[in-house]
């Protein structure tokens, strides 16, 4: 179908748009910015804006100044009306491929979002946040600078996350702690009981720690986690 840009928005220097994208009315998006194909972004969404941290230049990015490190959005992504993603200080911002972002999401510098998590309207990420895979963000949640959200973890609405969300946690309460499993998004990714019991009898006994053996299918997700958790 090709792009489909409105009128209204605005489309940056230094902006790479893929093959067959939506941008709705009143958009603002600012390079360096690469959107990958069949990309899907709402009305007044801001893409690419410079980080907010205190004596970062902030410049004219709409008139080619760009004063970030910038931003990616991988394929098949849909980024609904008013969100917000700023670039980064040092790396880009990335969200991944598949992703569904929904209205009001705020993206801080130097996020990572890792390929089909869903951001529910109003989930606030400061910057340097890391979700894994999958991860599901219920709405108006918050996730303080620096947190990582593992794989396939579900995060409840309102919640607060102060540390570390470990894979295929369900995490909920201000501040958010680890309530049992996503038995349900553990099944819909092809993970059998035996795994789902096993994780859930290491979360039920403790707050789970590093040191821990998980079972083979387990093990891609943990072993993320274990390389950018700060948890003990």
């Amino acid at each position: 179908m090709g792009n489909l840009v409105h009128p209204t928005a605005i489309i940056g220097p230094g902006v790479e748009l893929g093959a067959d994208t939506v941008i709705g009315p009143y958009a603002v998006l600012t390079g360096p910015l690469r959107v990958g194909d069949r990309t899907w972004i709402g009305a007044h969404a801001v893409i690419g804006a410079p980080p907010e941290v205190r004596g970062h230049e902030h410049g004219l990015p709409w008139g080619g100044e760009p004063v970030s490190a910038g931003v990616e959005i991988g394929a098949d992504t849909v980024l609904r009306e008013f969100t917000t993603v700023h670039g980064g200080t040092y790396r880009a911002t990335r969200i991944g491929s598949r992703c569904y972002v929904m209205n009001q999401v705020y993206v801080g510098h130097d996020g990572l979002v890792e390929d089909d998590a869903t951001l529910s309207g109003n989930a606030t990420l400061a910057g340097h946040v890391v979700l894994g895979a999958g991860v599901t963000l219920g709405m108006s949640c918050t996730v303080h600078q620096r947190r990582v959200v593992g794989p396939g973890a579900m995060v409840g609405m309102g919640s607060v996350v102060t540390r570390d969300v470990p894979p295929f946690a369900k995490a909920f309460g201000s501040p958010a702690r680890v309530q049992g499993v996503n038995e349900v998004g553990m099944s819909r990714g092809g993970l059998g009981g035996d795994d789902i019991a096993a994780l859930a009898e290491r979360y039920g006994n403790e707050e789970p720690t590093t040191s821990w053996t998980p079972p083979e299918a387990l093990r891609p997700a943990w072993e993320w986690w274990l390389a950018r958790t700060s948890a003990g």
